[in-house]
């Protein structure tokens, strides 16, 4: 690039230094107004990948025709009890509904009256014909209760337990359990403890499952992807609703909310944790690392404006060019700060080399002018080459990093050779009464000359003896393994999949009615396929024995359930009905041992302590017992008459789950087995696609993700190396030239993956952008080293260059590595691997690079300059 004149560029901008700044200014000012007005960040994950990919076009399809798989709420109702996990979710579900604005749909997956009529059904004959069985003998208990649903009718149908001992029906240990029971639950009431009492666990004889104490209700939210947190307008009115609702008094239940809507909010919701903290500490870093650079702070005041009024021009045509930032594009700023301060910082320390040798402030800017020009143009056009390679791929979230990084190279170039030496002039920094190299390190440079071969022997015998472990580089481009471990939409998540609730390893297809049992017949003879779901799935089996079960039960249960109540009962009869029980129950476990003995003497005594206490104690104990029963009473009523279930008879909640508008059906297609390796889940996901190639779901979207984003990177990086090559070579004009630039770039990046893989540390579809940055920031690094070479230059690590390579490494490593603190999975590794990356190229360009090249091809002659009084061009 001799045929441009860099010194006579700062000489006329200096000469304009008004001008320049003027400009500079509203280019501040326009670009400032620009980001308040248009600032905008879509934070939708499924728009970082092209939408004209065929398996996103699939996609896009299945999330069209069913939105409530991609982007819902799942709200999971726990309590202590099933009956009162049924009835919260009940409560909730009604208080959603309504609530247009904030949700387009609530399903109580798990209730309505549809479930409640016919629920019975949905259980096999063998548990179907147990409880039927268990129902007909509770029928006089039932029979008792619904006539005196009090603590006295509570009485009478203990005392038919008691009788039934003492008669000798019953043996007097089976009443051990249905007693501590009783007992426990009196003793809570006793205590103030929260009470609860589960008439389906006494019947049962079995306690309750997690399964059966949680309800999940579906919610279509109204999403606005414009905000961080796009659905956090319907998970506030959730939340509010929960409170309004008062299900925690009055059922004990808790709400957690999860699914893709939670997941995603809690995700950047995490993005903005420490930010403010973070920012200012490590902006203070970056002032140090400046300041130690630099050594002034007018110096650093002119480099830290260069690059903040780049930085937000950069800003403004990024939104103009792509209209919205999304999760991964917003990381320009970063490459920005890093490659800004590089162009920065290597000028400046240019020019106090010249400042050193010349002591004329001006003179200094141009001879620094003329010695950086060449190779920080080259590096900034290689680096900006290097990220638009990353245009032409289908990580449309990469692409449009890479868009706004390039033009943002350019920009910090401007600013570097324009705005800064015109700010340096200005604002007149003392003379440098000190050179700047590191004359310590020249028995280091003299050792890597004589041992040059062996370093670049050694180099290349490590990094190619361990190219084999790069076939273990881990991949996880799964987006919800980058979810917050500990943050309630995952912890719900996991519970729900360890429940067997949800899965994240089925996937879906999309067909004509009358191609559905094909497909399921074909996917249903894969060795991964555990079988398939369909809206037929959900018309009970073996309708007419269970309705003959349920029948034969009814005949028995109708007559309990309509018995006529009888009058309430005072206190006092409570009191009287309480104390007899207590008897019954001393005198029929008298001086015997064993379990039911001691249940009996618990619950007399508690029974006891009761009808002595005050008449609260007794309404809250009633209410304990009777809440739930009238809960599980109204159940079995509605289900002792279902009717005969065909796919016409499903609910349309149901249905809307499996039949899209268009009338194409779904069928789900599940993993065989418990939990999917990653290799275990491709092998699912190539098998399903190879019978059924239009499949989609969480299964083929995780694998299909994984390939796109890999893909991407690979043609990117054959671009960029492809784009960089030729730059090179139409720059320096010599193959050896171009490869001694590009083999230490290749060395650094090979040295990165292979310790990644060696320590299992996984890409994912974050931290990946950390291979342009290593892109970037390498290649000028490479560059630098190579034009000083071309000039004839050695000895570099006592040279100002390494001064300037070295802080500009510092700069960027503050920059990356403070991400590495971040609380998001995501973000942390991406600062990981930047740091990694960083250490590599910063140790490939000081220490293998100049090993590499070798003595200068044509050495200055003596009394010439040495490389930091050089003032020629390249």
């Amino acid at each position: 690039m001799s045929y441009v004149n860099f010194a006579a560029i700062i000489d006329f901008c200096i000469r304009r230094a008004w001008l320049i700044v003027l400009i500079s200014v509203l280019v501040l000012a326009g670009s400032a107004a620009y980001v308040a007005k248009h600032f905008a960040i879509n934070t939708d994950i499924n728009a970082l990948l092209s939408p004209n990919l065929p398996w996103r076009t699939r996609e896009v399809a299945y999330e069209k025709a069913f939105p409530e798989q991609a982007t819902s709420i799942l709200a999971v109702v726990s309590a202590p009890t099933a009956e009162f996990a049924g009835a919260a979710a009940a409560a909730l579900a009604s208080r959603l509904q309504p609530q247009t604005a904030y949700f387009r749909s609530v399903w109580n997956a798990e209730g309505g009256e549809f479930f409640a009529r016919n629920g019975l059904l949905y259980l096999s004959q063998e548990d179907l014909a147990g409880r039927m069985q268990k129902l007909r003998r509770a029928a006089p208990l039932i029979r008792t209760l619904v006539s005196d649903p009090s603590l006295r009718g509570l009485a009478q149908a203990l005392g038919m337990s008691i009788d039934g001992v003492a008669a000798g029906r019953i043996a007097l240990d089976e009443t051990a359990r249905p007693l501590n029971m009783v007992a426990q639950t009196i003793e809570d009431v006793l205590n103030g403890r929260d009470a609860t009492f589960s008439w389906q666990t006494l019947v049962n004889g079995t306690q309750a499952t997690a399964q059966q104490l949680t309800q999940v209700i579906q919610i279509l939210p109204a999403l606005n992807f414009g905000a961080l947190e796009p659905g956090r307008a319907a998970t506030e009115a959730v939340s509010r609703t929960v409170a309004a609702a008062h299900l925690k008094s009055r059922y004990g239940a808790a709400l957690h909310l999860t699914g893709t809507i939670p997941l995603a909010d809690a995700e950047f919701a995490t993005l903005q944790q420490g930010v403010l903290l973070n920012s200012v500490i490590t902006g203070l870093i970056i002032l140090f690392v400046l300041w130690l650079a630099l050594r002034s702070a007018r110096i650093v005041l002119a480099v830290v404006i260069a690059i903040f009024i780049g930085l937000v021009a950069t800003a403004a045509l990024g939104l103009l060019l792509v209209g919205a930032f999304n999760p991964i594009s917003v990381a320009f700023a970063m490459l920005f700060v890093g490659l800004g301060a590089d162009f920065a910082i290597q000028f400046s320390v240019r020019y106090r080399t010249e400042r050193h040798e010349s002591g004329v402030l001006n003179l200094s800017l141009s001879n620094g002018a003329r010695y950086v020009g060449p190779p920080l143009t080259l590096a900034a056009l290689a680096a900006a080459a290097g990220f638009l390679s990353l245009v032409p791929t289908n990580y449309r979230g990469v692409a449009e990093l890479g868009l706004i990084a390039g033009v943002g190279m350019i920009v910090a170039y401007i600013a570097a050779m324009t705005l800064l030496p015109v700010l340096l002039s200005l604002f007149n920094p003392p003379a440098e009464p000190r050179p700047l190299g590191y004359h310590a390190m020249a028995g280091v440079d003299r050792f890597m000359q004589r041992h040059r071969i062996a370093i670049v022997t050694a180099t290349s015998i490590v990094v190619l003896a361990a190219l084999p472990s790069l076939i273990f580089l881990k991949f996880n481009f799964n987006p919800n393994s980058l979810q917050i471990p500990n943050s309630e939409a995952v912890k719900t998540l996991q519970e729900l999949q360890a429940n067997k609730r949800l899965s994240f390893e089925s996937a879906d297809t999309l067909t004509p009615p009358a191609d559905a049992a094909a497909v399921a017949k074909r996917v249903s003879a894969l060795p991964q396929v555990a079988g398939t779901r369909s809206l037929n799935s959900f018309v009970p089996a073996d309708q007419p024995e269970k309705r003959e079960l349920i029948a034969a039960a009814a005949v028995v249960l109708d007559p309990a359930l309509q018995t006529k109540p009888v009058a309430k009962p005072s206190d006092a009869e409570d009191i009287a009905a309480l104390k007899g029980d207590a008897n019954g129950l001393r005198q029929i476990a008298g001086n015997a041992s064993g379990a039911g003995a001691e249940a009996a003497r618990r619950l007399a005594n508690d029974m006891d302590a009761l009808a002595n206490g005050d008449p609260g104690l007794r309404q809250r104990a009633q209410a304990t017992f009777i809440t739930p029963l009238e809960i599980d009473l109204q159940q079995i009523s509605a289900s002792l008459h279902p009717q005969a279930v065909t796919a016409a008879d499903l609910p349309g909640d149901i249905v809307r789950q499996w039949v899209a508008p268009n009338g194409l059906v779904r069928t789900e297609i599940l993993f065989k087995g418990s939990n999917a390796s990653v290799e275990a889940a491709r092998s699912f996901a190539r098998a399903v696609l190879s019978v059924e190639p239009n499949a989609t779901g969480e299964a083929i979207v995780i694998y299909e993700w994984g390939r796109t984003v890999t893909a991407a990177f690979i043609k990117a990086g054959i671009i960029a190396i492809c784009s960089i090559a030729v730059l090179l070579w139409l720059v320096l004009r010599r193959v050896r030239d171009v490869l001694l630039t590009l083999v230490p770039l290749l060395v650094a990046a090979a040295a990165t993956l292979e310790i990644c893989a060696l320590t299992g540390f996984a890409l994912n579809y974050a931290n990946i952008i950390a291979l342009p940055a290593l892109l970037g920031v390498g290649v000028a690094f490479k560059i630098y080293y190579v034009v000083a070479w071309r000039r004839g230059e050695s000895n570099f690590l006592q040279s100002s260059l390494t001064r300037a390579v070295f802080f500009s490494a510092l700069m960027t490593a503050t920059a990356f590595g403070s991400l590495w603190f971040s609380a998001h999975p995501g973000i942390s590794s991406m600062g990981k691997l930047l740091a990694l990356s960083l250490a590599c190229t910063l140790a490939s360009a000081a220490l293998f690079q100049p090993a590499l090249m070798g003595p200068p091809r044509a050495s200055k002659p003596a009394g010439t300059p040495t490389s930091d009084q050089s003032q020629s061009a390249a």
